[in-house]
């Protein structure tokens, strides 16, 4: 391996999507090729090794000391052409080198360990964890091993996920554990078993590996045959012994920039927290812009992974309810909602659960806007029916009670149901329909009284459960922002200090709680404009999600790429390479009017860092998405004016060998 070639391409490992990982498969991959350690003249030779083991077989066989596969043996060594060893290592298997399955001959009273497929580790060298257990218990029905034997899983997913050891440890040499591993047992003390660990650990055992398994899914297998025969790079004893020391070394240093990674993530949470945090309290128009503005300025630090996204998606909601985003606030929508909320007083009636709110004092809200009750906007809720049902969901054309589930956060998930046995009549007045605002008013403490609004496409022959209450309110249009309201953090913690239960798997809110959930309303106008603008930030929020994707797919297959070029370990690219454009733009985009510090202007906003004025291609490349994904947001802030059109002169086909933009 070319160590500046290394240096160059570690960083594009080490910080990709399961880099460390990869840089672990990578040790194990140059640890049995010969280039990760250099070969010294005093180690000898592989091959005299190898015609020792030989002598020692053929001995143990006259002795019937050994367990032959005769079958196996007759195969013919299958040598990768693709991986030049040095000249002091041989090509063998591990049938020559030793026992495959071996069994154990002791009394049925001798103490012994049993370990399941649980006490084996997927790290690298882990702790076994026996468990103390008489041999005449465990020796039929499970696969034998003891000291110095070296195990791999054979059934999927664990033998993809790297489960293998090296027996070592056990109080009294011998134990058993699940069948579902292969155990090799070498004859020779040069043979080091930490090197054989090494060996089943490598990508080029792994892939080979994985190609091999037989059965179906989810219980395939590595067959006994792969395990046996595949061709392993044998060196001396003496370099076996380095290349397991050197290979322990670097995967300790894989751990400690593994935890330094782990350390850097938890400290980005925080500060991206923190920083929406400030952003999400802030208590004046040019608080707010500042804290945007710094937000802004640290995207890049705050946003690595698509899952970064939701904590902004939260923020923006937040902003939402407290008025933030409505920027084109009026004096005039001072008494606005004191008029609307007598003319629905005027259309209530029924029982009132509570007459008063208290204002929150952490929540300012703008000029016009007022606290009220949830109780104050309906005119009445119903819960659902609970009759005894089938676990498995409905069929077509039958009828379905919901579960708790259905309704989650802003989504309907009508799949979520049990079958309603023919014998029971359904109860038309627990239907859902569309249109129909629905809160779950039972789960974990995190979870109680989410709330959904029913698609216009709702699937018929639904109920709902009694865990489930449906909202009628006074004003159809005022959906949309009690849902955003209820399905906020505001609410959340509202409903999490009222729940009860002595269960964590199952609390429940009260019809009341839920009717006296406070309420931050503005007018019908004010709703429509915040609505808009939380639409368009959710929006921004998607775009910023692909991205962040698409950089952590590109990373990855750089990543990869690096890994084959250093050892030879074959890829799959699974992605596509990115479109290219049909047309190729060539006129310089310049900014035009400044977007305002809440649109969705990811281009605008790169051009305005540099200098206002950049080719398309160099734009593209800065902006991170799909070529399509780019366009359609340059015709966005081309048709808002936030950049300038292009003339369209400026505008010619393109090669279709050439990526542009």
């Amino acid at each position: 391996m070319d160590a500046q070639q290394f240096l160059a391409e570690f960083g594009h490992i080490a910080n990709a999507p399961g880099g460390v990982q990869q840089l672990r498969e990578m040790v194990y991959q140059l640890a049995i090729t010969g280039t990760l350690t250099s070969q010294l003249d005093t180690d000898g030779d592989a091959r005299e090794l190898l015609a020792d083991i030989s002598t020692l077989r053929d001995r143990l066989i006259r002795e019937k000391a050994y367990k032959r596969l005769p079958k196996l043996e007759a195969e013919a060594l299958d040598i990768p052409s693709a991986i030049e060893l040095p000249a002091t290592w041989c090509w063998t298997r591990l049938l020559d080198l030793g026992e495959i399955s071996p069994r154990n001959d002791a009394p049925d009273e001798a103490a012994a360990s049993f370990i399941p497929m649980s006490g084996f580790s997927e790290f690298h060298m882990g702790a076994l964890a026996p468990e103390a257990e008489k041999w005449g218990r465990i020796k039929k029905g499970f696969t034998h091993f003891r000291n110095g034997d070296v195990v791999v899983a054979k059934i999927t997913p664990c033998f993809e996920n790297g489960k293998a050891a090296v027996i070592d440890g056990l109080e009294h040499s011998i134990g058993a554990g699940t069948t579902e591993l292969h155990v090799f047992r070498p004859i020779h003390s040069g043979i080091l078993p930490g090197y054989i660990y090494l060996f089943l650990r490598s990508p080029y055992f792994a892939i080979e590996g994985e190609k091999n398994m037989t059965g179906t899914a989810g219980q395939k297998r590595l067959p006994t045959e792969y395990f046996a025969t595949r061709a392993l790079p044998l060196p001396p004893s003496t370099e076996q012994s380095r290349i397991v020391a050197k290979v322990d070394e670097l995967m300790a240093l894989c751990d400690k920039l593994e935890a330094q990674q782990q350390a850097r993530r938890k400290l980005q949470n925080k500060l991206r927290q923190s920083t929406l945090q400030a952003v999400a309290s802030a208590t004046s128009p040019h608080e707010l812009q500042t804290t945007w503005a710094r937000l802004a300025d640290n995207f890049g630090r705050l946003f690595h992974a698509p899952e970064d996204v939701a904590d902004l998606r939260k923020m923006a909601s937040e902003l939402a309810i407290r008025g933030a985003l409505d920027v084109f606030s009026e004096p005039t929508d001072t008494s606005t909602v004191d008029v609307y909320l007598a003319e629905l007083g005027r259309r209530k009636s029924g029982k009132r659960f509570a007459k008063s709110v208290q204002a929150d004092e952490e929540i300012p809200l703008p000029n016009g806007w007022r606290w009220v009750l949830l109780e104050d906007l309906l005119s009445d809720s119903e819960s659902g029916w609970s009759p005894k049902c089938e676990a498995e969901p409905r069929r077509d054309g039958e009828w379905g009670v919901l579960k708790v589930s259905a309704v989650t956060w802003g989504t309907f998930n009508p799949n979520e149901n049990k079958r309603l046995p023919l014998s029971l009549e359904a109860r038309p007045a627990c239907e859902v329909k569309s249109g129909d605002f629905m809160l779950s008013r039972a789960n974990t403490a995190e979870l109680v009284a989410r709330s959904v609004i029913a698609p216009d496409n709702c699937p018929e022959k639904l109920l709902m459960s009694d865990k489930i209450v449906r909202l009628n309110l006074l004003d159809n249009a005022l959906k949309p922002w009690v849902n955003l309201v209820n399905n906020s953090d505001l609410a959340r913690t509202y409903y999490k200090e009222r729940a009860t239960g002595t269960s964590d798997s199952m609390r429940n809110v009260s019809r009341q709680v839920i009717h006296e959930l406070p309420i931050p309303l503005p007018s019908l106008k004010v709703q429509e404009r915040v609505l808009l603008a939380l639409s368009r930030l959710l929006r921004y929020c998607d775009s910023l999600e692909q991205q962040a994707a698409s950089r952590m797919r590109l990373s990855a297959q750089l990543s990869a790429s690096a890994v084959a070029s250093l050892t030879g370990i074959a890829i799959e690219q699974e992605e596509e390479p990115m479109k290219a454009p049909q047309t190729e733009l060539i006129a310089p985009l310049r900014l035009g009017a400044a977007p305002d510090i809440k649109a969705q202007a990811p281009l605008a906003t790169i051009l305005a860092r540099h200098h206002g004025e950049m080719s398309a291609k160099d734009l593209w490349q800065r902006f991170g998405g799909e070529i399509d994904a780019f366009y359609a947001q340059l015709k966005t802030e081309v048709a808002h004016g936030w950049i300038l059109e292009p003339a369209p002169a400026e505008m010619r086909e393109k090669p279709a060998d050439v990526v542009s933009a």
